[in-house]
Parts: structure tokens; C-alpha cells; sequence
């Protein structure tokens, strides 16, 4: 796997067809529902998409993972510094080599990957949000942006604010159901990103909060919650069939799966504490169908 770097002018193909490869495997281990969605993708847009997958996830562990305790925010400007240097044509590891590849075949705008630093820069200074307008902006920073990284590869019929707004909604949508999935494993992580003033709202306590409590007021919160959710998948459907006819499939397949996350919570009676809402793999195929009809109908 390993890669002489950095790259002459014109690219490797067997290094690049290792470095999607990889890019590929760290999708399909760490993200199961996304990396079927992008299964029915045109393979040129698949391994795209996985190699901004795999930035992602470099990306997030950076405050997440095993060794998060060693980040600061001069390691968070380093990677940024990294960024700059693949999109210059200096990819500094395999990983970076695929994404490299990808911003040569796809027009891949560099501002959405800062932003995506952003909000990790928020991870690293800040453990709860006290309104959902700084929540907003965190979900914006940590999966919007994803939006519209993928949105320069999925291609649109039209590129408008409309669909971009939707793109961004769509990775609204999907940060707000993780957030609501993973409340009890981010309880353990110190973080909080149930907006304060939500709690309040619903006479819910912190202390209710860090005891698991599930009672009335705390279904009645969650509700609040996955409405919301709900609502920007909702704003995001517009944008999926303004997408070129090769793209809406995998979208409105990642869109449904994701969005019945909420539903197996409500099946669950709200405890997000101690049972993981999850779609199985039966029911995640049992979506295709249907997306496909909504790809070809528009509805």
C-alpha cells in the first residue's frame, strides 16, 4: 500500500487504484448504510465519494478517536495545512492521493473541507450548545458540508441556491438523527448537543439527562427533536430530484434508510441510552425499490 510521495504531475493509476481501494474498505468497515447507498453509484462517482468518506473520518477522529487526546488546534491547522497541500497537487499519504484523484475529475471546492476543520475546532472548545442556531451551525460545519462535497459529484440539473441549501439540509438532517441516536455514548464523551435551551423548554434536567431518565418530559423533548430532524430531510427532497438521474437512487436510498434511524427510536421508546437505533440489513434493502420509483418519478 505504500505510496512514493509526492506524485508526479500525472497521476499513478495503479497508486490511485490503491488509494480508492483503501478509501473504499474504511468506507464499507465504518459506515455500513452510506457505503450501500454508494454501491449503486457510477463507479467513476463511487470512489469519489469514498474518498471524501475517508477524509471525513480522518477528519472527525482527529477530536474522536483513539487518540484525540493529543489534538489541539495547532494539529487541527496542520490538517488544514494538509488539505491545502492535496488540493494543490501535493498529497501527502494515500488517503490524500484519492482525494487529489477526485478533485481532478470533479470540480471539488476546498471551502467546504475548511469549513468541516471549523467544526471540529467546536469539538475541541465546546461541549454543549445552548441554542439550536449554535447547533445549527456545528451540524452545518461537521456533515452540511458533506452535502456539498458530494453535490459536486453527483452533478445537478441545475446549479442553484436551491440546491445547494438542499444539499446542505440533507447533511443537517443526518446530524441531527446521529445526534439523537448517540446521545448516551456522547453523555460518556462529556458532550451535550441537545440544545440547552430545548432542555429547559421541556422541564428536562441535566442531571435528568446524565441518569438516563425517560419519562414524559423526555419523550415529549424527543419528539421536539425528531420533528425537526424530519423536517430538514423534508427540505432536502427537492434537491435530491434536481440531481442527475444517475445520482437520485443511492440519494433517496441514503435519505430513507437514514431517516428510518428515527423511526426505530420512536420504536424504542425514546431510550437512546441503552439501545442503538439502527436499520438492518434487511430492511435497508428493502428501501431500494422504492428509491428507485422515487428516482425515476420525482416524488
Amino acid at each position: 500500500m505504500a505510496v512514493t510521495f509526492p506524485l508526479p504531475r500525472e497521476l499513478q493509476p495503479d497508486a490511485v487504484a490503491r488509494a480508492y481501494a483503501e478509501c473504499e474498505r474504511v468506507t464499507a468497515e465504518y459506515a455500513k448504510t452510506f457505503y450501500l447507498g454508494t454501491l449503486l453509484m457510477a463507479p467513476h462517482k463511487r470512489r469519489a465519494v469514498w474518498a471524501i468518506y475517508a477524509w471525513c473520518r480522518r477528519t472527525d477522529e482527529l477530536v474522536d478517536g483513539p487518540q484525540c487526546d493529543r489534538t489541539s488546534l495547532a494539529t487541527l491547522q496542520d490538517w488544514e495545512t494538509q488539505l491545502e497541500k492535496t488540493f494543490a497537487g501535493h498529497p501527502q499519504d494515500i488517503y490524500d492521493l484519492a482525494l487529489y484523484a477526485a478533485t481532478q475529475e470533479f470540480p471539488l471546492e476546498i471551502q467546504p473541507f475548511r469549513d468541516m476543520i471549523a467544526g471540529q475546532r467546536m469539538d475541541l472548545c465546546q461541549c454543549r450548545y445552548a441554542t439550536f442556531a449554535e447547533l445549527e451551525t456545528y451540524c452545518y460545519r461537521v456533515a452540511g458540508t458533506v452535502g456539498l462535497m458530494s453535490l459536486a459529484i453527483m452533478g445537478a440539473k441545475q446549479d442553484s441556491a436551491a440546491v445547494r441549501r438542499a444539499a446542505v439540509a440533507l447533511g443537517i438532517a443526518n446530524q441531527l438523527t446521529n445526534i439523537l441516536r448517540d446521545v448516551g455514548e456522547d453523555l460518556q464523551r462529556g458532550r451535550i448537543y441537545l440544545p440547552i435551551e430545548d432542555l429547559t423548554a421541556y422541564s428536562y434536567s441535566i442531571k435528568d439527562l446524565k441518569n438516563g431518565v425517560i419519562n414524559g418530559a423526555w419523550r415529549r423533548l424527543m419528539q421536539f427533536q425528531i420533528a425537526r430532524a424530519r423536517a430538514y430531510f423534508r427540505q432536502a427532497e427537492p434537491g435530491v430530484r434536481e440531481l442527475y438521474r444517475d445520482a437520485r437512487w443511492p440519494v433517496w436510498t441514503a435519505l430513507m434508510n437514514y431517516r428510518r434511524i428515527l423511526d426505530q427510536i420512536e420504536r424504542n421508546d425514546y431510550d437512546v441510552f441503552n439501545r442503538r437505533a439502527y436499520v438492518s440489513l434487511p430492511g435497508k434493502l428493502r428501501a431500494l425499490p422504492e428509491a428507485l420509483w422515487r428516482s425515476y418519478w420525482g416524488i
